[in-house]
């Protein structure tokens, strides 16, 4: 399992964190979060400015 960050492109809002298995399963765990069955089912106007999803390389 890996920690994602996903952000909005435009303004660089981040909407999310947490861990997940991939970039897909990340954005699903956001959407659930913010009260949506997944990432699909979110509103086009919400993912306009675009969405993306990084993975975050943390070292101990």
């Amino acid at each position: 399992m890996s920690i994602f960050q996903i952000k909005q492109t435009k303004s660089g809002a981040v909407f999310w964190t947490g861990a997940a298995d991939t970039e897909q399963t990340a954005l699903d765990a956001m959407a659930r979060e913010a009260g949506y069955r997944d990432f699909s089912a979110m509103p086009d106007a919400m993912r306009a400015d675009g969405i993306e999803a990084t993975k975050l390389d943390l070292i101990s």
